[in-house]
């Protein structure tokens, strides 16, 4: 099947643009086209369309093929810009060149018009590609920047290669201090058959999910973190080392641990607490209650050994009156 080619042509000589298409349509290819011949077309056709290519005569009536390389290149399309002529020898190819053109062609040589457009467009893909490539690698890079979790790589001798600003945060090393050593500096003593069993997975390429472990800082606390880890692989798909995410679990671990202290504080203190509920059997006359053992027992003492009161004496005022009363033989003391 031919292939689609958007051809944005600057010539003056229709002749020519015909003979052109011709060998392009030869060469199996479908051309889509529009043929200008003015400086305010040419940026008009820039605006309205993306172009696969520029071909560009050398020598316009009121134009110039120097003029339009100078245009396409103000206007920051990435489009290849090839430039023919009639007549043109080798200096003024090297000069084409110079200022930017990708390749320059006889009309007497039209053979190598297709080649020289496969090989820009292949060029063009593959600067389009990178820039794409290197866009993704800046947010990439940006959000392992930004990021709250630790972000590091280390490669397969567990050697570290590159360390994010969290990762500073958290173990407390300078990006300076940590990469190019080893990631043993990370795990405590009796985590270290923990590294082996992490490299001997990322060398059969699988992935280590999230899991709670711990890590060391410089300053040789032992930090609860959960730690995810990922191998890297080149273009070949071959395994050059692993990346690892790390999270600071130390607060999360100590609202658990504060969580499950004032669960046992108020279990504790449910336990010690004393209720007194159903029929409690008491004396009419002396007041004593029944204890369930059926022995009588006062009332302050029944309560103190059923719940957790303290009782403190002292006369109402009726009692009060009442003492005076009876025990002293006088009036009963003024209300």
């Amino acid at each position: 099947m031919p292939k689609p080619l958007h051809i944005l042509l600057v010539e003056d000589s229709e002749v020519d643009a015909e003979l052109l298409l011709a060998e392009l349509k030869f060469k199996d290819y479908k051309p889509i086209h529009r043929r200008v011949q003015s400086a305010w077309e040419l940026q008009a056709a820039l605006a309205q369309h993306e172009w696969d290519v520029v071909v560009s005569d050398y020598y316009l009536p009121q134009f110039s093929g120097p003029e339009a390389l100078k245009l396409v290149q103000e206007s920051k399309n990435d489009v290849p810009f090839i430039m023919i002529s009639g007549v043109c020898g080798e200096e003024v190819a090297v000069q084409v060149m110079k200022a930017g053109a990708d390749d320059f062609i006889l009309k007497s040589n039209f053979s190598r018009l297709a080649p020289a457009i496969e090989r820009e467009l292949e060029a063009a893909r593959q600067r389009h590609e990178q820039a794409r490539a290197e866009t993704a690698m800046r947010h990439l890079a940006a959000i392992v920047e930004s990021s709250e979790d630790a972000i590091y790589s280390k490669n397969l001798d567990s050697i570290i290669v590159s360390w994010n600003r969290a990762a500073e945060r958290i173990f407390g090393y300078r990006a300076e201090e940590i990469v190019g050593h080893s990631i043993v500096k990370l795990f405590p003593l009796n985590q270290r058959d923990e590294l082996l069993d992490i490299m001997s997975a990322v060398r059969r390429s699988e992935l280590v999910g999230f899991k709670d472990t711990y890590r060391k800082r410089k300053d040789g606390v032992i930090i609860p973190v959960s730690v995810a880890i990922s191998p890297i692989k080149d273009g070949h798909g071959s395994v050059i080392g692993a990346s690892t995410i790390a999270r600071d679990m130390t607060a999360k671990k100590q609202a658990e641990e504060e969580r499950l202290t004032l669960i046992e504080d108020l279990t504790k203190a449910l336990e010690r607490v004393k209720t007194l509920t159903g029929l409690l059997p008491i004396c009419a006359s002396c007041k004593s209650i029944r204890n369930d053992d059926g022995y009588w027992q006062k009332v302050e003492a029944y309560l103190c050994q059923h719940s957790d009161v303290r009782l403190t004496h002292s006369i109402c005022p009726e009692c009060s009156r009442k003492y005076f009363a009876d025990f002293l033989g006088g009036d009963p003391a003024p209300k």
